[in-house]
């Protein structure tokens, strides 16, 4: 097979396994499983699946002292994203947070102009005012009946979060370390913030039944552990801005999860505001290659 149909293939499985989430994850919720309990749950599972990858590899696990707080900070990060993600689920329906919460590229560009003086073009300008338009559409919904505001905050606090994680895994020395093992640490750190926090609070909750056993395994086989090799796969085979295009995907699943699983309304407010936000995010995405074009053709 073609390097760059095997990295277009997984690039499609991580975004379309990680647009699943909500299906594996609601219903868990329903059943009146806390985040915490869930999210232990979810990462401790996912990170054993990538620690068998890693060990059929023969990848080594060791990491050096000094890099245990950053990976601990940015578990803490990765895992405050998906209880945020997953407490905005509540309030917006799954479509409507999945949307939002891919609006993290233009925070990223956001934080790399402030924080590290990135220079912003035009295009990059042009694409936050019109994700911030599509996610103002969203708000405002049809017939001028408006998100919920906690629903809201909660998602783009997550989106957030997100950003932060990937500015600091790109601006640390962590950059160099293997994907594997990042996501395994990453993971892990999540599963044990999650564990703390429950044991603060209720307590770890048991699994009531075989069918949440059947939902936590599928959340965090193809939903998490996939999903984050089959990124690394598509990185590694056509590189970080197809596999960011690719990731598109993610919302539409997730949108689609919504409308034929959970029965959610389809609104045109609702397809305006994503189609802007997805646009958004490939003008981000795609900008340097545009520039480039323009460069090249004005010097022809």
């Amino acid at each position: 097979m073609n390097i760059k149909v095997k990295g277009y293939f997984w690039g499609c499985i991580s975004s379309a396994t990680f647009g699943l989430i909500p299906l594996f994850a609601l219903p868990l919720m329903h059943k009146g499983i806390a985040h915490d309990s869930l999210l232990c749950y979810r990462f401790t599972s996912a990170s054993f699946l990538i620690a068998m990858f890693m060990l059929f590899r023969k990848e080594s696990f060791r990491i050096a002292r000094r890099e245990l707080i950053p990976m601990a900070l940015l578990g803490i990060l990765y895992g405050l994203s998906a209880q945020c993600l997953f407490f905005s689920y509540d309030y917006l329906g799954v479509g409507t947070a999945s949307t939002i919460l891919f609006i993290y590229p233009v925070f990223v560009a956001i934080l790399m102009a402030v924080l590290f003086k990135e220079k912003i073009s035009l295009i990059t300008i042009a694409a936050i005012l019109l994700a911030f338009f599509g996610v103002s559409l969203l708000y405002k919904g049809d017939h001028g009946i408006t998100l919920n505001l906690l629903g809201l905050s909660a998602v783009l606090f997550s989106a957030l979060c997100y950003a932060i994680y990937i500015v600091s895994v790109n601006k640390s020395r962590i950059q160099l370390m293997s994907g594997y093992k990042l996501t395994f640490y990453v993971m892990g750190f999540s599963a044990i913030f999650f564990l703390v926090k429950a044991q603060m609070t209720i307590g770890l909750q048991p699994l009531p039944d075989t069918g949440a056993i059947v939902d936590l395994a599928l959340l965090a086989l193809p939903a998490t552990a996939i999903s984050c090799v089959a990124m690394i796969f598509a990185v590694q085979y056509v590189g970080s801005t197809a596999t960011a295009i690719l990731g598109a995907l993610e919302p539409v699943v997730a949108v689609a999860v919504g409308i034929f699983v959970f029965k959610e309304a389809i609104t045109s407010n609702l397809v305006i505001g994503i189609f802007l936000i997805l646009i958004a995010v490939l003008m981000i995405i795609l900008s340097d290659y545009i520039y480039r074009k323009l460069w090249f053709q004005k010097s022809i």
